[in-house]
């Protein structure tokens, strides 16, 4: 069985989409509508601006999410997925590819997703950090430890790869600990704030209104979400968990393995970078991986 996965914030890179754009038609009218919902030409920033530039989370979220999701619509008849997933962001594009929401709702919703998570960003300074080879249930201690300060589990990547995510002194307070605890690595991740944490609170009201105001249709396969770790058909659970998802960790080793354990074989990375590959690999060696850009 096919799952086809959609990356996250990260695998942005300038000349993203360039080709898409200009070898298939379908792509190009695509992308220019894009640029008219945006009231700005993404496509300028994506195919020539700088690293500086993609690296404007208002940028950043929109140009991953419309590579990914133009990617799969011109595969036309090729794109058969049994199952979709995406890693925090990637989960908008995983949801259009299968159906659940228009393109145009889709990129309004990523858009606002964008600036309400900016906007959170620059009320509370915050971080995150990477924190590898250790057990997530001592990260989730370590964490669980720091009384005064915001720190949580955020990103459940692979086994031994968490990121946490928190306050400027939670985030330095609980790296230490990682290390004296084991771990090769606990390093601060160069991000404008703390995703998938309790800070990011005043962006899940902001989007909440949004998503609850957007129709959610049953999609053509399952979406296995970041919220849930399941395969989800029912628009009203889809919404919920997309509200959820901004304050909650992405469980994406817990999502890959309910894949697998549903009959995933064959894993598809559409959209930048190569980061998913290598993870479901981590989680599960024996599985078939391939990207397309």
């Amino acid at each position: 069985m096919k799952a086809y996965v959609f990356p996250g914030q990260g695998a942005q890179f300038v000349g993203m989409g360039k080709d898409l754009y200009d070898n298939n038609p379908l792509a190009k009218e695509m992308f220019e509508k894009a640029n008219e919902i945006l009231g700005f030409r993404i496509t300028d920033l994506m195919f020539a601006g700088t690293d500086e530039d993609l690296r404007q989370t208002k940028v950043t979220q929109p140009a991953i999410f419309l590579h990914s999701v133009i990617l799969a619509k011109t595969l036309g008849d090729q794109f058969k997925p049994d199952m979709t997933a995406g890693h925090s962001l990637g989960e908008f594009s995983a949801l259009v590819a299968a159906g659940a929401l228009s393109f145009e709702d889709g990129l309004v919703l990523v858009s606002k997703r964008a600036m309400a998570m900016q906007k959170a960003c620059e009320a509370t300074p915050s971080t995150m950090a990477a924190v590898l080879a250790l057990p997530d249930a001592t990260v989730e201690e370590i964490c669980a430890s720091i009384k005064d300060e915001v720190v949580v589990c955020a990103n459940y990547n692979c086994p031994g790869q968490l990121v946490i995510s928190g306050s400027i002194p939670g985030i330095d307070a609980a790296c230490e600990k990682m290390l004296a605890a084991g771990a090769k690595r606990a390093l601060k991740l160069k991000v404008g704030g703390a995703f998938h944490s309790p800070l990011m609170e005043p962006a899940r009201t902001e989007l909440a209104a949004a998503i609850e105001a957007t129709p959610i249709h049953t999609p053509a396969c399952p979406v296995y979400q970041n919220v849930s770790t399941k395969g989800e058909t029912d628009p009203e659970t889809i919404k919920a968990n997309l509200i959820a998802q901004l304050t909650a960790p992405v469980r994406w080793t817990q999502s890959v393995q309910n894949m697998i354990a549903d009959g995933a074989d064959h894993f598809i990375e559409l959209g930048p970078g190569a980061v998913l590959q290598g993870l479901v690999k981590k989680i599960n060696k024996e599985m078939t991986t391939e990207g397309m850009q």
